[in-house]
């Protein structure tokens, strides 16, 4: 039997951040992966990065990790409200400034996927982590889209799973005999809870069985820790659930 523990979007929550590696430590699990969006609306981007490069996680590039890496442009979402817009622009500015040269310069050579190959007795799995699809990094991908969306990635990418983030939201699908599985988000979740959220692999001979995990943090002291930073309110409200989720 192996276990890998496979988590997504932090932005910049590190309290999140460590809750979630002390369950992983406690359960035993020594295969860690992350899928991006380690920066932008919490205040400790930063520390989160340092913490990534200092376990030796391996990581993926998230499209908010991409965009701080390499400068790029914010394009407003029709989704937000004028509201959340404002807050966005503020929040990706003060990381633009805040996080130094060298965890820029990190972030900028994360490998956009990652392709794994297990072998338990004499059974092969490959599992394939993106932050949100194998073309884009950007894409939201939820639930209730048709299995042929997930069974489509699955095939282009020969495997037997297929793990992503980026929507927040987590869930596990079959397909098949196959999984598409969305870990949610550490740090910033759009579930009801707001629980810090990711993902245990078991690979078997037989089957691979997916478990999510949820987890309590100290989000009340990440709340007023935004409040107390340059980041915008809006995401102290956000974490509390004072604020409409924009799906």
């Amino acid at each position: 039997m192996i276990q890998i523990a496979v988590f997504s979007d932090i932005h910049g929550n590190l309290p999140a951040l460590e809750v979630v590696l002390q369950d992983i430590d406690q359960r035993g699990i020594t295969q860690r992966f992350c899928l991006g969006d380690l920066v932008d609306f919490a205040p400790w981007g930063n520390e989160v990065i340092e913490k990534i490069r200092k376990n030796h996680i391996p990581c993926i590039l998230g499209n908010h990790d991409e965009r701080i890496a390499f400068d790029l442009p914010v394009i407003p979402l029709s989704k937000h409200s004028e509201e959340e817009t404002i807050a966005r622009f503020e929040a990706i500015d003060h990381s633009r400034k805040s996080i130094t040269d060298e965890n820029k310069s990190f972030l900028a050579k994360l490998p956009f996927h990652i392709k794994l190959n297990y072998k338990t007795g004499g059974r092969h799995w490959n599992i394939q982590l993106v932050h949100s699809s194998l073309k884009s990094n950007d894409t939201y991908l939820y639930e209730y889209e048709a299995d042929e969306v997930f069974h489509e990635m699955l095939k282009d990418s020969d495997s037997d799973v297929i793990l992503m983030g980026h929507t927040h939201i987590s869930f596990k699908k079959k397909i098949g005999e196959k999984w598409a599985i969305n870990t949610g988000s550490v740090g910033r979740s759009k579930e009801e809870n707001r629980l810090a959220s990711y993902v245990i692999l078991t690979l078997n001979e037989k089957e691979v069985v997916p478990e999510i995990i949820q987890l309590e943090y100290p989000l009340e002291t990440v709340a007023k820790s935004i409040e107390a930073s340059g980041i915008p309110n809006y995401y102290a409200s956000f974490l509390r659930n004072e604020k409409a989720v924009n799906f």
